[in-house]
Order: structure tokens, then C-alpha cells, then sequence
């Protein structure tokens, strides 16, 4: 027995190296594959570890609950869309939590009544049952945000943060009168009062914040894990969630940094909340109109340019035009044009996500350059292509401090000679506010599908 823990203890040791491996290897997306690799042979080795644990029992029912939850995420797999990925990710968030909640559940159920209350068991089954419930439904805010399915705009109201406030309080009354008494009804009532927490801690993000408040909820559900990993006694749990929580809370704060956010306001919902409705009012162009233009033009004067940076947003992502962006690359670099990708940290609706579209259609990754990198060179450009990108190339972020954006770091592609945005209509982007980029006097307009657009202007290239 004791042989047979020692290989445990060294296939969990191995599992745990191969998932440190595969989270540097993400850190670059030229080793991205090789670290997914890592993790998915890591995760491979722990559960065929767990499968083979002495203490295991009933595989019928194990291996047909993998049957189907594996069916349903590999048809999830196939079908899933890029513009749909953030909100994915939003929904695994709220599975882990929840498991962290009813795992916490059972193992109360199935310890209570065997003796005296073991003190640090309530207190790991107390904080399981807090972090995964309060990571469930924030997480599931967070989904109905980015599916449409609720509004992106801030929810506020009077005395929001006191009762937030209050309803922490009771739970950590409610776990100390649990711990001392062994009650279910106390655990029932953190129960309530978790689940109402993740709900009123996310309804006041707004828009903008999103793509952080994604990151934070990773770290939550690592969290989640971590405290699983203590009810169960499970050292691999404990180590891979605090991997993920440590990682997801360290890219929530690069992401704050970056975006001129304090991390607190942005967790405690007061980033965006703090705006008033005419704040946001303000800051249209009132009294100005946009500058259109067509594809022949636009083609023209790439045509001759020597130096061209493309924008992707969350609108290249919605027309699916990443390969069709390749190709158009492809034809000005074979007319002697400089082509470059300027990539904002929350473009699109979560970390990453412009990076893996391009990634996606095979463009080069000494051709894609962070926001701190490419912002000097917007100066040097004959011209900008942004593709349905809006929030991050937003001057109010700089101009109005009334904007909900205000003091977020942005793309400075105004600096260029001309600027070119394709957009399907004037809608504004993900925070709801106007972009004051389109009434610039460098900057003109092309509306279309961003798919359709750029293979047009790779045919009036290749004709010229």
C-alpha cells in the first residue's frame, strides 16, 4: 500500500511539472502549442493516477459520465465559432465552481454524524462552497453580458455596495455558527448568500471591463479547485488550482495595469459603475459628421503606401475575415508594403483572443506587435486599417474623463496619415459609447461585412 502511494505521490509530482511546463509555454505564442502539449499530457497522467487510486470505486458510473460529458464537449469543440469562445470560457468558469459547491455539499453530507465536528474540514468545506458558488454565478452574469442574452451595460443601484457588504458578513457568520454547531441550514444560508454575491459583484461591470473581469473569474475557479483539492486531500487539486488562481489573479493585474484600472474597483464592480448615463452622453460628436469612402479608394491608396498597420477587433472576429486579412497582407507585401498587426490587450472579449485568431490564419508572429510596441510607429504609417475594432482606438479614453474608458492606454492610430475603418454600421462598440476616432479629419469609413471587405480590396489590389 504504501509502494502504491509513493507512485502516486511521483504521478502527481510528474503531472504538476507538466502543467508548470505547459503554463510557460503559453506564455509566447510560438511555444503556445508545445505548452498545450504539456498540459494535456499532464492532465492525461493525473487522471489516469485518480482512476487507478485504491479508494476508487463504482468505474460503471465513472466512465459513463466521462462518456458523456466527453461527448459534449468534443461536439462543443467542433462547433464552437471564435466570436463565441469568451463566452464559453465564462461557462466552464461556472462549472467549476459549481463542482467545487456540491463537491463541498457532499462531503459534508457524508462526514456529518461520524463524530465531532472537525474544525478544519467546516472551514474547507466553508471556503469551497463561498469561492465556487460566488465563481458560478458571476460566472454565469458573465456569460449572459457576452452572449447578449443580458445587457453589457453597468447595473447599478442605491446601496448596492453596503448590501454587498452585508451579505459577506453573513456569511462569515453563518460559517462560524456552521463550524460550532454542524448545522446544514447555516451551510444552507452560505449557499444562498454565495450564489446571490457572484450575481450582484458582476452585474455592475460594464462592458469594457469584461475582458478582466474573464481573467479574474479564471482565477476564482482556480481558487475553487485549490479549496476541492483540501476536502478531498488531493495534493494534484491543490496544486493545478493554485496554479490557475495564481495565474488568472497575476493577468488580471497586468490587464488593470495596462487598461489604467485599479484591479479593486474593477472586482468590486465600481470601474464602470461609477459613470452616470450622461457622462456617457457627453461625449458624442454632436454636430459633426463621419467621412465615408469606398473600396477602390481605399485600395488605391494602399496601393502605394510603404507602411500599412492593421487593427483587429472584435469585428474581424464576428465576420470570421482572419484568413481572408492573410491574404490581403499577402498581396501589399507582394507590392513592396510594409505590413504590421497592432494588438490592444483587450481586443476583442477576453486576453488573447486577436492573438489566436491570427495565429489561426497562419500570420507570422514577428508581424504582431503588443500595444507598448507598436504605439511609437502609428507616427511612421502612410496608413491604418482598422478592422472592426472600436473601444480601443477611442481618443475619449485620453480626452473625456467623464467616459467610462477614461485613462485606459489605447491604440494611437489617429497619429497615422490616414486611417481607414471598416465597420458594419455605426453602432458603437462593447462599453456602448461613440468612438470620436470617426469624426477625425485622417480618418474615413467603409462599411461592410469585414470578410467581404477585405477580399474586395484584395481583388482591386491584384487588378491594379
Amino acid at each position: 500500500m504504501q509502494q502504491l502511494s509513493d507512485v502516486t505521490a511521483l504521478a502527481y509530482l510528474l503531472s504538476a511539472v507538466l502543467f508548470i511546463l505547459g503554463l510557460n509555454g503559453l506564455t509566447s505564442p510560438v511555444s503556445a502549442r508545445r505548452g498545450n502539449l504539456f498540459a494535456i499530457a499532464g492532465m492525461a497522467v493525473a487522471v489516469a493516477t485518480t482512476m487507478f487510486a485504491p479508494d476508487m470505486k463504482n468505474y460503471g458510473l465513472i466512465l459513463l459520465c466521462v462518456m458523456v460529458g466527453g461527448s459534449i464537449g468534443i461536439v462543443i469543440a467542433m462547433k464552437i465559432k471564435m466570436t463565441a469562445m469568451p463566452q464559453l470560457v465564462a461557462m466552464l468558469h461556472s462549472f467549476v465552481g459549481l463542482s467545487a459547491g456540491l463537491v463541498a455539499l457532499g462531503v459534508y453530507l457524508t462526514e456529518s454524524g461520524s463524530g465531532p465536528p472537525d474544525t478544519a474540514l467546516m472551514v474547507e468545506i466553508i471556503a469551497g462552497t463561498i469561492i465556487g458558488l460566488i465563481t458560478f454565478t458571476g460566472s454565469l452574469v458573465a456569460f449572459g453580458k457576452l452572449q447578449g442574452i443580458l445587457k453589457p451595460a453597468p447595473v447599478v443601484f442605491g446601496g448596492q455596495h453596503v448590501l454587498n457588504s452585508l451579505l459577506a458578513l453573513s456569511a462569515v457568520f453563518a460559517g462560524y455558527f456552521f463550524t460550532v454547531s454542524d448545522n446544514l441550514v447555516f451551510l444552507l444560508v452560505i449557499w444562498a448568500v454565495s450564489l446571490a454575491l457572484g450575481i450582484l459583484l458582476i452585474i455592475p461591470v460594464g462592458g469594457a471591463d469584461m475582458p478582466v473581469i474573464i481573467s479574474m473569474l479564471n482565477s476564482y475557479s482556480g481558487w475553487a479547485a485549490a479549496a476541492t483539492g483540501f476536502t478531498l486531500h488531493n495534493s494534484l487539486l491543490i496544486i493545478t488550482g493554485s496554479l490557475v488562481g495564481f495565474s488568472g489573479a497575476i493577468l488580471s493585474y497586468i490587464m488593470c495595469k495596462v487598461m489604467h484600472r485599479s484591479i479593486f474597483n474593477v472586482v468590486f464592480g465600481v470601474s464602470s459603475a461609477s459613470k452616470t448615463e450622461g457622462a456617457v452622453e457627453a461625449q458624442t460628436a454632436e454636430g459633426k459628421s463621419v467621412k465615408t469612402t469606398v473600396v477602390e479608394e481605399v485600395a488605391f491608396w494602399l496601393k502605394d503606401t510603404g507602411k500599412v498597420i492593421i487593427v483587429p477587433g472584435y469585428g474581424m472576429a464576428v465576420a470570421q475575415a482572419q484568413h481572408a486579412v492573410k491574404e490581403l497582407m499577402n498581396v501589399l507585401e507582394a507590392n513592396g508594403v510594409t505590413v504590421k498587426f497592432a494588438i490592444h490587450p483587450v481586443a476583442g472579449r477576453m486576453p488573447g483572443h486577436m492573438n489566436v485568431l491570427l495565429a489561426e490564419a497562419d500570420i507570422p508572429y514577428d508581424h504582431v506587435f503588443e500595444m507598448e510596441e507598436i504605439n511609437p510607429e502609428f507616427v511612421t504609417a502612410d496608413a491604418v486599417l482598422v478592422i472592426g475594432a472600436n473601444d480601443v482606438t477611442n481618443p475619449a479614453a485620453r480626452e473625456d474623463s467623464s467616459s467610462p474608458i477614461y485613462g485606459m492606454p489605447i491604440l494611437d492610430v489617429e497619429k497615422a496619415k490616414q486611417v481607414f475603418v471598416i465597420k458594419r454600421s455605426m453602432r458603437p462598440g462593447y462599453s456602448g459609447i461613440e468612438n470620436l476616432l470617426y469624426y477625425r479629419d485622417n480618418c474615413s469609413l467603409l462599411f461592410g461585412d469585414a470578410k467581404d471587405v477585405c477580399e474586395s480590396l484584395k481583388a482591386q489590389l491584384k487588378a491594379m
